[in-house]
């Protein structure tokens, strides 16, 4: 695979729903081109694209893969990427390798929700876009219907090569010079035609569709045409924008004669080989020997590369600007980072992820593989960055963050068949805390006498609420009815004693405690004994001034297409939730603004999802703390104490 320069290299993504044949699409151009004899099918587990041991398990791709074609002395790196939603994060990095994306259709499904997000992707990123209409073979297929419902929902750019009045008219629309020409009249010249189709596809005015059947194999060769045509070249058309050392913006040319830098969009967890990085070379020329990471600020040593193509490996001597490259066992490099000559400093900003809709706590099958887990998870980390891993400090749970239950499923299974280790999925625990709402006055005595020297602490405390979520500590003695130096010991009986209620064991907050008066033994008092005298205070006195169980409450942003408002709302009622307003987006969308216990939002996202057919995304923020409805309080507690029992 060698002897290809910038200007004969062409980097596309396909997306689109699962199941619309992105896959199968790219077996069609293998066999096309004389890569394969035959055509692979997901089915059984032998294409090329989806080669991951548990994409042939499940029947679908799971992680991006590139699959370069070699077609009429050009390469064409494909970039093929999953179809399910919870796998957004690979789709958001391969978009950073490409200079245009490829959203494919089932023109027996027609436009699905995977449809429009994937066209919702493309303008988020402002790249050139084509739609490919696959499965013209299915019976009752009406071409011409899809066609018409993919200009009514995504706009009058989009438009079909083949219709020639449209065309022309959006061609002229790309260029002032052209327009003047179709006003007049005059007939385009093929040049002019490319020319201004080109344009327009660069800027986002014109969305060519396609058709092809990925089976039989028609439409193949012409899409592939289309491909080196109108996709931009990124020599041409590319600047990548970075910031040099000191933070000022600067801009790098897609120039193989420039100082080389390189973008790592994807890491990929090969069980044979280790760690592959995968780079898209964005100036200069990489070759092996030592580059700059810029984020960790340390030489990379890069002993060799290759081109993959599935997981076949074809060995690379170097990679020219505007290539996609492999590298594997790099030290210090993950998804994200910047790889360039120390002498010519270039960042680039990392691959932007959505926040985790979906967490899980995760819990070992057998004892002490805690540590063999945490390796794991790290390790799936970096070949998927949108899959988080927390450790919650408080409720002591090993927390994992995804888009939905099937990327959780899949990162849970990856665990086990990659590293040997089995977790078991429960739900996360809730923060609650406890306070009061009332007021005590109590004495707290502490007085052992055996044999030898006793122990003698009494404290009188009064308890009351306060506004500070901090624990609140004076003292009012007065006669020196307890000598000043105990009053430390007092108020660390009574903080440590804040580390866990009387009610479910939950650390308490908001209490303001006045310590007033006591007394003391000449011999047997000591810090010891006032911190003891503290803490028998401080049980009497919570229980005593009315306590209550607290939750957190969660700040809530939905975002929906107009016609699942009324589910939204209805739904969110049952979760004890508060709609605080509304905010029309664009596109017919509404953005939902409410509150809701965080305990009612754990399998939010899954409901979400169902409700409005994926078409949903919410973030949720922890805004405060609320009692706790009575009925539900005594359930917790009630739990609480069985768990002690």
């Amino acid at each position: 695979m060698k002897g290809y320069t910038s200007d004969t290299i062409r980097n596309v993504v396909l997306v689109g729903h699962g199941g619309c044949g992105k896959t199968t699409l790219l077996e069609a151009a293998l066999l096309a081109t004389g890569v394969i004899n035959r055509l692979g099918r997901v089915e059984d587990g032998n294409t090329v694209s989806d080669y991951d041991k548990m994409e042939i398990e499940k029947g679908y791709s799971i992680s991006t893969s590139v699959v370069p074609v070699e077609y009429n002395k050009y390469k064409i790196n494909f970039i093929d990427t999953p179809g399910y939603f919870d796998f957004i994060g690979e789709v958001y990095s391969a978009m950073r390798a490409v200079e245009a994306a490829v959203i494919m259709v089932d023109a027996s499904s027609g436009i699905q929700v995977g449809t429009e997000k994937a066209w919702k992707t493309c303008k988020e990123h402002g790249i050139p876009t084509f739609f490919l209409i696959n499965k013209i073979d299915k019976e009752n297929v009406e071409v011409d219907k899809v066609i018409d419902d993919l200009k009514s929902k995504f706009g009058t750019s989009v438009v079909q090569l083949s219709e020639k009045d449209s065309l022309t008219e959006a061609i002229a629309e790309s260029d002032e010079e052209l327009l003047e020409k179709f006003f007049n009249g005059e007939a385009f010249t093929e040049e002019e035609v490319n020319r201004g189709l080109a344009s327009g596809i660069a800027a986002g005015n014109i969305i060519p569709v396609m058709t092809c059947c990925a089976l039989d194999g028609r439409g193949i060769k012409e899409f592939l045409d289309t491909m080196i045509k109108l996709v931009p070249i990124a020599k041409d058309d590319a600047e990548y924008k970075g910031v040099d050392e000191k933070d000022n913006e600067i801009v790098r040319k897609c120039d193989p004669n420039a100082p080389v830098s390189a973008f790592v969009f994807k890491t990929i967890a090969d069980p044979f080989v280790g760690k592959i990085s995968l780079i898209k070379v964005t100036s200069g020329k990489m070759s092996t020997g030592e580059l700059y990471n810029t984020r960790t600020e340390k030489p990379e040593k890069i002993g060799n590369l290759f081109f993959l193509r599935g997981k076949t490996h074809l060995e690379a001597d170097l990679a020219v600007a505007g290539d996609i490259v492999a590298a594997p066992k790099l030290q210090f490099t993950q998804t994200g980072d910047t790889l360039c000559e120390k002498a010519n400093y270039i960042k680039y900003p990392g691959v932007f992820y959505p926040e985790p809709s979906l967490y899980m706590a995760v819990e070992p099958k057998e004892k002490g593989d805690d540590e063999k887990i945490s390796a794991g998870l790290n390790k799936l980390m970096e070949e998927d960055p949108s899959f988080v891993l927390e450790r919650n400090t408080e409720t002591h749970q090993t927390l994992i963050g995804g888009q939905g239950e099937i990327q959780i499923g899949i990162s849970i299974a990856k665990l086990k068949d990659k590293f040997g280790v089995g977790v078991e999925l429960v739900d996360q625990k809730i923060p609650y805390r406890e306070t009061i709402k009332g007021s005590s006055d109590v004495q707290g005595k502490h007085k052992k006498q055996s044999g030898g020297a006793g122990q003698y602490g009494d404290v009188h405390i009064r308890f009351s609420p306060s506004l500070q979520e901090d624990f609140e500590f004076s003292e009012e003695l007065f006669g020196g009815s307890v000598p000043k130096n105990y009053v430390p010991a007092v108020e660390k009986g009574l903080r440590e004693s804040m580390e866990k209620g009387p009610l479910a064991g939950y650390p308490v907050v908001n209490i303001k405690a006045v310590f007033y008066d006591g007394s003391y033994h000449d011999v047997d008092s000591n810090e010891m004994a006032f911190k003891i005298a503290a803490s028998l205070a401080f049980k009497k006195g919570i229980v005593e001034a009315k306590p209550i169980l607290l939750e957190p409450v969660m700040h809530v942003e939905i975002l929906v297409p107009d016609e699942y408002m009324g589910d939204i709302m209805g739904d969110m009622n049952k979760r004890r939730g508060k709609i605080l307003g509304m905010e029309p987006q664009q596109g017919g969308d509404q953005k939902v603004l409410a509150e809701a216990p965080m305990a009612e939002m754990f399998k939010y996202a899954i409901t979400l999802r169902s409700m409005t057919q994926a078409r949903g995304s919410f973030t949720m923020k922890f805004e405060r703390y609320e009692e706790v409805p009575a009925h539900l309080a005594e359930k917790i507690i009630a739990d609480h104490k069985s768990e002690e029992e």
